[in-house]
């Protein structure tokens, strides 16, 4: 076996990405089928969901997909995903809670309720799915080989770029907590917990900035290394963290922003540039 083998290979594994059929998740779960990987997609929308499994299998990579409905809004929604799950295995070597809602608008009129809907998902949905899928997740652990939570989180959880998502913003940030308080608690148990902080890549959520090349092109000339995401920087990132190469990392969050960590620019998506 040689070296990238070694440490990237995920043959034989088993892993379910939520919100996959677009954008992030949809890269995410494209690299873990290319590793070998068998892949269970879901999101609210199932058909849309089988329709991905169905071209990512096209493509004669080593792993396979399938896709299925799965909501991780509602308490009900989640108890359903992990009765799917559980029907088609009975470990589970990789979770990257991708799934994600956000809301926009003008602080003078942003309303309640786009509190709870996206807190709901975006943190109530990571928690609780975690915790519901945890004896899959033990029974595929090791020592050696951990099992591998992956959570979105975004440069937005850390840097102080509202951009009118205020609820999304603050979920984020809630994410990376919780994210590294499950690594301190759940290590013990041989379960990994890293997170994912994406600045702008082309996905649904973001296709108001970033839908055509010329507005990829505008946000990315506020990102410190002059571009915005491509599919290769989630491939590599969710290779790294979910193949041996990874094993010995947990409670990272992972800055996929081009250095907007670091450099923020004085609005996100270029708006007001």
């Amino acid at each position: 076996m040689g070296i990238l083998d070694k440490l990237f290979s995920l043959e034989g594994k088993n892993a379910l990405v939520t919100g996959a059929a677009t954008g992030i998740g949809r890269m995410a779960a494209t690299a873990l089928i290319e590793a070998g990987a068998t892949v269970m997609i879901a999101s609210r929308k199932g058909e849309a969901c089988e329709a991905v499994a169905k071209e990512l299998n096209a493509m004669g990579a080593k792993g396979k997909a399938v896709g299925f409905a799965g909501d991780v809004g509602t308490e009900e929604g989640i108890n359903t995903l992990v009765e799917e799950v559980k029907s088609r295995t009975d470990t589970l070597n990789i979770l990257i809670n991708n799934a994600g809602v956000t809301w926009g608008e003008p602080i003078d009129t942003f309303p309640y309720a786009a509190w709870s809907k996206v807190m709901d998902v975006n943190v109530t949905g990571v928690f609780h799915l975690s915790q519901q899928l945890m004896p899959l997740l033990e029974a595929a652990a090791t020592k050696e080989d951990p099992a591998r939570v992956i959570n979105l989180g975004s440069v937005m959880g850390d840097a102080a770029l509202g951009e009118g998502a205020y609820s999304y913003a603050a979920s984020k940030a809630a994410v990376h907590h919780i994210t590294k308080i499950m690594a301190r608690e759940l290590a013990e148990r041989n379960i990994t917990f890293n997170a994912f902080a994406p600045g702008p890549f082309q996905s649904k959520m973001t296709a108001f900035a970033t839908a055509t090349e010329e507005q990829a092109d505008h946000v990315g000339q506020g990102v410190p290394l002059g571009r915005i995401g491509e599919p290769d920087d989630i491939a590599g990132a969710t290779l790294y963290l979910c193949g041996k190469g990874g094993a010995y990392i947990t409670g990272a969050i992972l800055p996929l922003d081009g250095g907007i960590h670091v450099n923020p620019a004085p609005d996100l998506f270029g708006m007001h540039r």
